[in-house]
């Protein structure tokens, strides 16, 4: 789980590459792989180096939370901790920040020693009561 399994591939033929509202799933491990804290504290480390790089880039955090319960669907699925909903105004902004080597270097090992699970799926909208700019 890390930034060679970003599918660029993917993501440059999609047909929309305008705006795009990332969701990411994450679950995370009880303790840091650094064993500096628990996950929660690595993903906080890893966030407080990304949001200022997505920002950069024209992007803003929407949505974030914890995952409560599975409301709809199967109870032995997927189970995760944290979902948080980020807007780029293009595919091409989220591909340059994730193989960036400032993202590379200095915050995926954060979010590596911190997410046992991070699942990103990028989504065009259809509708949608949050306005940018």
């Amino acid at each position: 789980m890390g930034v060679e399994l970003l599918n660029v591939e993917g993501l440059s033929e999609l047909d929309h590459q305008g705006p795009v509202v990332m969701v990411n799933l994450m679950r995370f491990y009880d303790r840091s792989l650094d064993g500096d804290g628990s996950g929660w504290d690595a993903y906080r480390r890893y966030s407080a180096l990304t949001v200022p790089m997505i920002k950069a880039r024209g992007g803003t955090l929407l949505w974030t939370g914890e995952a409560k319960a599975v409301a709809l669907g199967r109870q032995d699925g997927d189970h995760w901790d944290y979902i948080a909903l980020v807007y780029y105004p293009a595919v091409a902004s989220f591909i340059d920040m994730m193989t960036s080597a400032d993202y590379e270097n200095r915050c995926d090992p954060h979010r590596r020693n911190g997410c046992a699970e991070h699942m990103i799926i990028a989504t065009a909208e259809a509708y949608s009561k949050f306005r940018i700019g």
